[in-house]
């Protein structure tokens, strides 16, 4: 594991977060186990997912930039030196004392305060603790994060793990696996799985918080005249009306057609036309046009 995680991402101290989102997407789409079976890429991805896990927090990476936490996210020990505890009267590791006094401190250290009632392992007091949380990276389809479903990880131990994704699931969002991280120490828990989701682009479909926006092509008639279009949404495709005398660019709503919120109320979807124009100009069309314009020209730049 990598321990400068700018290096890892290959960019700069001073990137921007969003240049940190793009360079570990483009780690991921060539480096990704699934795409490229090379043990050496596999570990320059490992490496781009914890430093990604790192720096796409803000507030994290200020407080690694700080140097208050390493690059495995855990806080660095403060720096105390013997000399400050010697100098202290009420401290026991005051240079006064002889070695014969620290066998309370070391017995009241490992013994009392790693557990009562721990059982001695070779004559040593034992003592539990929960295993670490260990962090991971997963990316998803646009269509899994907007509906929900379930997909399946592999573990660095080999098993196998369905985790469940819950619908309107966004970018940067932590999924928490109770009891799937590391193991404990003597009878402690194991800690937990921590899974940032990546929501990858989808060509078609945009969003902005918990509403949606996609393009919809419109024929040339269908802008003049109005009528009714198939549209996808992502709960399948509905019938729009097109209003008489559309324009490319204009946007029309699908009020609670967008993506389920924290709260349970879904957003909305906008639909964006664009007018297409026939794949091959006839002459009965420019006939048309030709007359149509001699008496119906207009400026669009003009608003006329």
């Amino acid at each position: 594991m990598a321990d400068d995680p700018y290096k890892a991402l290959g960019v700069a101290k001073t990137a921007s977060q969003d240049d940190i989102k793009k360079a570990y997407r483009k780690i991921a789409k060539t480096d990704h186990p699934d795409l490229n079976p090379d043990p050496a890429a596999h570990e320059r991805f490992k490496a781009a997912s914890s430093a990604y896990d790192l720096l796409k927090d803000p507030d994290q990476r200020a407080r690694f930039d700080r140097g208050e936490i390493d690059a495995q996210g855990q806080e660095r020990p403060q720096r105390h030196y013997y000399r400050e505890y010697a100098e202290a009267g009420d401290n026991p590791y005051r240079q006064e004392q002889g070695f014969d006094d620290l066998s309370g401190v070391f017995s009241d250290l490992f013994g009392q305060r790693a557990g009562a009632g721990g059982g001695r392992r070779g004559g040593a007091r034992s003592f539990d603790m929960r295993g670490p949380d260990q962090r991971f990276t997963l990316e998803i389809d646009f269509m899994t994060a907007a509906r929900g479903g379930s997909t399946r990880i592999t573990m660095p131990d080999g098993g196998e793990l369905s985790v469940k994704i819950p619908e309107g699931a966004h970018d940067g969002q932590v999924i928490r696996l109770r009891g799937k991280g590391g193991a404990g120490y003597g009878d402690g828990e194991a800690g937990d799985a921590l899974l940032t989701l990546i929501v990858a682009e989808d060509p078609e479909w945009r969003r902005d918080g918990d509403d949606l926006e996609i393009s919809l092509p419109i024929t040339i008639d269908t802008a003049v005249l109005g009528g009714k279009v198939e549209t996808p949404t992502i709960d399948g495709p509905v019938m729009l009306t097109i209003p008489k005398g559309a324009s490319s660019g204009q946007k029309l709503r699908l009020k609670g057609r967008g993506i389920k919120g924290a709260a349970g109320v879904r957003g909305d979807q906008h639909v964006v036309l664009k007018i297409v124009m026939p794949p091959k100009i006839d002459d009965d069309l420019s006939n048309f046009m030709e007359q149509w314009r001699q008496t119906h020209a207009y400026d669009p730049r003009r608003g006329k």
